[in-house]
């Protein structure tokens, strides 16, 4: 009976070897021989006004490329990738639990959305306090090669996260 317990909770434990996150580059989540991304836009207002969370009065501006191709062999792999959040889905404490990831600070929001293939849709628990839209943050977790659609823009991956941290060079 021990030694069924034993080989119960080893199967079922987090193994104390498990793999960290690779760094995964935004150019990585591009296919090979796929036209390169346009630079982005200039925001089209002052990023320094209001709070972050305050609402958009503009309408959205149109996607890039909103059906841009994937690199599935992405699919699956634990990562830690660094970009930009635009909320969705705010709580009732003020906590970001859905966003886009981006790679660069407006995108969604004050300039048009990249390319789907460089859009990741994020949901998080318990969520992150969200002060400034212009913080980069870290976000790790297992990718998806999966499309989906926002009011905002169209996501070529999705992640459930592990972590979202503030972005600093050093980590």
């Amino acid at each position: 009976m021990r030694r069924i317990l034993i080989v119960l909770l080893l199967a079922l434990a987090p193994p104390l070897w498990a793999a960290e996150p690779r760094d995964l580059a935004w150019t990585e989540m591009i296919p090979t021989g796929t036209p390169a991304t346009p630079e982005p836009q200039a925001p089209m207002h002052d990023p320094g006004q209001g709070s972050a969370l305050s609402d958009e009065s503009d309408p959205p501006a149109a996607q890039m490329s909103p059906a841009a191709p994937v690199v599935e062999a992405l699919d699956g792999q634990l990562v830690r990738l660094p970009g930009y959040l635009v909320p969705l889905e705010t709580a009732s404490d003020g906590r970001v639990r859905e966003f886009l990831l981006v790679p660069y600070f407006g995108a969604c929001i004050h300039v048009p959305p990249p390319p789907s293939n460089q859009i990741v849709h994020v949901h998080n628990e318990p969520g992150v306090q969200l002060e400034v839209l212009y913080q980069p943050y870290w976000v790790e977790g297992k990718l998806q090669v999966e499309h989906t659609s926002s009011e905002l823009a169209e996501a070529g991956y999705r992640m459930t996260t592990s972590k979202v941290y503030p972005y600093q060079l050093d980590q």
